[in-house]
């Protein structure tokens, strides 16, 4: 059994990697020590599993197409006084093989084991394939 357990996001409001890239960039000034934050409603009731090695996997336009590692959880306070669980991310953006995921509210955990692989080094910058593709290989247990 795996000892840490991932979460999986839609990245709303980017399109593409290079969107969240760029929109956590213009950010990291509110951020202490330039890490990002991703506030979310609810507080994760797996907190121990996400802290000992947990990503935050983005979904983009239907695709999993990124991740990055969770370094810890932080309560604020929103401009509307309500209370929220801030993901405290890597800055690292680690890209992964696409995975399509249909659309979601929220945040759902990802097991491991469910998680699509890294891209190697020499692909980073590799473009996803479209959406309606990927979705039937992952129909058919192809990712």
């Amino acid at each position: 059994m795996a000892k840490h357990v991932n979460l999986l996001k839609l990245c709303v409001g980017a399109e593409t990697v290079e969107d969240l890239l760029d929109w956590q960039a213009s950010q990291r000034h509110r951020w202490p020590e330039g890490n990002p934050r991703h506030a979310t409603r609810m507080w994760p009731k797996r907190e121990a599993e996400i802290l000992a090695g947990g990503s935050l996997y983005w979904v983009f336009k239907g695709s999993i197409l990124a991740r990055q590692p969770i370094l810890g959880l932080e309560s604020v306070e929103g401009s509307d006084g309500i209370t929220r669980c801030a993901l405290v991310l890597d800055p690292a953006v680690i890209r992964t093989v696409a995975a399509a995921r249909r659309p979601f509210q929220g945040w759902r955990y990802l097991a491991p084991e469910d998680a699509p692989a890294d891209l190697p080094q020499g692909r980073q910058r590799e473009e996803p394939l479209p959406p309606d593709l990927a979705q039937a290989l992952a129909d058919i247990g192809l990712r």
